[in-house]
């Protein structure tokens, strides 16, 4: 095993804290594994999952105090006994779900995602979960060239990527955003409705009277009834989330139950539609090297499309790693487009 003995900084979310809560550590770097690497972090960044996670909202996540972080991007400075030493010096991304805010960071080698030369971090990280995510979203709804879709949060950096990755297939968006970010979606080509419309559903369905062939909800809640019924004949609802609810007092797991009830009955009464709730992680206990083939594939595919330019990386800000609960806050306030980067 090859080590590094520098001292390191990584951010400790504590517990139900406000995102001036968050908590600085400094100390040794970790010790990687038999079958783990070090990397050296060049990029991370602020996802909705570490917003839900410092309310205590977030489906599986550990208990506090732990390092919040869903992905990052970093040099290999250190192997375990069974990583191969040829990865050191090598960039990679990788999808952590936790631990990625902090100087070095211990991944399973099996999770590294190889980058292309000639992009930066920061642009990578933009598109590291949140494009391997759209770009699964999108062949798990079987959206035909020249299809229509809607899209909840289409400034965001989930949203961003859907619209961006539909464009290349000649999809229509319709999106919802808060009217500040209305100008430069319209400009991209994107039907946009104001997130905050009286009836955001109704507004939708204005815009496609004969139903779209998928849905893209990371809301959740009682709204979801209404996504479903946007779809035409052959259509799917693809849910990823319940922001709805990421305020709501008691057990964060009940409303994803909730969820998982509604989809299921959904799909039990024939139709012609679908409804699909999107995990990141679905397959990896049961057959990790599946899992793993297919993270590799859309990764590949986006950081291709990333490095060739037809992929745009959105960056709403860069924040140095010590001003985590500033890049926070900025995330929490709905005012941005695109992704929050925290650097080293």
């Amino acid at each position: 095993m090859t080590t590094t003995t520098d001292t390191v900084l990584r951010i400790v979310l504590p517990g139900l804290v406000e995102p001036n809560g968050l908590e600085l550590d400094r100390g040794r770097p970790p010790t990687p594994g038999s079958d783990q690497v070090l990397l050296r972090m060049e990029a991370t960044g602020v996802s909705f999952a570490e917003q839900q996670m410092r309310r205590g909202k977030y489906f599986d996540q550990p208990p506090f105090p732990f390092v919040p972080g869903y992905d990052v991007v970093g040099t290999v400075v250190a192997v375990g006994s069974d990583a191969s030493p040829d990865l050191i010096g090598r960039r990679f991304a990788a999808v952590t779900k936790t631990g990625g805010w902090a100087q070095v960071v211990a991944v399973d080698a099996a999770d590294l995602l190889a980058v292309p030369a000639g992009v930066s971090a920061d642009e990578i990280e933009t598109v590291v979960v949140n494009g391997i995510t759209a770009w699964q979203m999108l062949a798990e709804a079987r959206v035909p060239d020249g299809g229509t879709i809607v899209v909840f949060g289409v400034s965001g950096g989930v949203g961003g990527m859907l619209a961006q990755l539909a464009a290349l297939r000649d999809i229509t968006v319709i999106g919802t955003a808060s009217a500040r970010h209305h100008d430069d979606l319209t400009a991209h080509g994107i039907r946009v409705v104001d997130s905050r419309a009286g009836d955001v559903h109704r507004e939708l369905a204005a815009l496609a009277p004969n139903g779209v062939d998928a849905v893209f909800d990371h809301i959740g809640g009682d709204g979801i009834v209404a996504s479903w019924r946007l779809l035409r004949r052959g259509g799917s609802l693809i849910s990823y989330g319940t922001a709805a609810t990421k305020d709501d007092p008691g057990n964060a797991r009940l409303p994803v139950l909730k969820l998982f009830g509604r989809l299921y009955l959904w799909n039990m009464v024939p139709n012609g539609r679908r409804a699909r709730f999107y995990n990141f992680w679905k397959g990896k206990k049961l057959n990790a090297k599946r899992f793993h083939s297919k993270q590799r594939d859309a990764a590949a595919a986006v950081f291709s499309a990333l490095a060739d330019g037809r992929l745009t990386p959105a960056i709403a800000a860069r924040f140095p790693l010590a001003e985590a609960g500033r890049a926070l806050a900025l995330a929490e306030s709905r005012t941005t487009s695109g992704k929050i980067v925290l650097t080293p």
